[in-house]
């Protein structure tokens, strides 16, 4: 009697694309006023590594605002075979527990993916700028139409 092995799935080439955003990055972000916080420049420090047999990629972010750590961010990207969609499952320290991922897909050298709850709607938007930089912004809309800026940064690869 043999037996039947089956080969575990390998990540595709989507997935292999997040590995942009995979090491480490410091990031001059400017966060505007909203609902939830006061504006005003920041820093932020992004540890990212691809993780799970290579299917996701697993980001944290501190983000420091007048010298003490003023917010942050554990999140995981993958990409979904079935709906063929890029997935942001988000999770931060302003407690709110996100309903569903934000999904969306690459148009170039930029990454957008866009959620919705009953707050409202967030826009995540990542455009690689070359192999050590990025820039990223988060929007918000109340009907996923008129967009507002929350947080924009740049970020530079320090490892």
């Amino acid at each position: 009697m043999t037996e039947n092995h089956l080969a575990a799935p390998s990540p595709s080439e989507e997935h292999r694309k997040l590995k942009v955003f995979a090491g480490e990055w410091s990031g001059e972000e400017m966060v505007y006023p909203s609902r939830w916080v006061q504006g005003g420049p920041a820093t932020s420090r992004v540890v990212a590594r691809i993780d799970l047999n290579g299917f996701y990629l697993i980001q944290d972010v501190h983000q420091t605002r007048d010298g003490k750590e003023s917010f942050a961010t554990h999140a995981l990207f993958t990409y979904d075979r079935e709906d063929r969609l890029y997935k942001l499952f988000w999770h931060d320290s302003l407690g709110y527990f996100p309903p569903s991922p934000a999904s969306g897909s690459w148009v170039g050298k930029t990454l957008t993916l866009v959620r919705g709850s009953l707050r409202g709607n967030a826009r995540h938007v990542y455009d690689i700028v070359d192999d050590n930089s990025y820039s990223m912004k988060i929007q918000f809309s109340p009907d996923a139409e008129g967009w507002s800026d929350v947080l924009t940064g740049v970020y530079k690869r320090i490892n």
